[in-house]
């Protein structure tokens, strides 16, 4: 299952356990990428769904950006779109530019979001945004 994920700050451990990065933006975004694959592909794997969270250092609660009570952990959302063409502005007109896929182009990406609830919120955590919180 192909992951199309993009954007990040991974690096290299240090002794005191900090991950930071001297590489250039799109090595950062491939091998954020390289993570949230194999998470997503653990994750699916996994026989025990919670075990692998915790072993992961998923938080089962969050506090939310506002403040307010903490945030549960409720479920974990796998979302898989293929892309089947691609549209743009054309020039000088309202209408857009429609250039449909052939069957060989079609590119499929799958995401992962933690969805955290309290009695007055709903948050879901995209898994990039976790790895770049976690290792920033």
């Amino acid at each position: 299952m192909p992951h199309d994920i993009v954007g990040g700050h991974i690096g290299h451990n240090h002794a005191h356990d900090h991950l930071h990065s001297h590489l250039p933006p799109e090595d950062e975004a491939a091998e954020l990428q390289v993570l949230a694959t194999q998470f997503i592909d653990g994750f699916v794997e996994a026989k025990d769904k919670m075990a692998y969270l915790r072993l992961a250092g998923v938080p089962l609660e969050r506090q939310p950006a506002g403040g307010g009570a903490a945030m549960k952990l409720v479920d974990v959302q796998l979302t898989t779109e293929w892309q089947v063409g691609t549209a743009s502005p054309s020039f000088g007109s309202r209408e857009l530019s429609y250039l449909p896929y052939p069957g060989e182009m079609v590119t499929e990406r799958t995401n992962l979001a933690l969805v955290y609830v309290s009695l007055d919120t709903k948050e879901l955590l995209d898994l990039r945004r976790f790895l770049q919180e976690r290792h920033a």
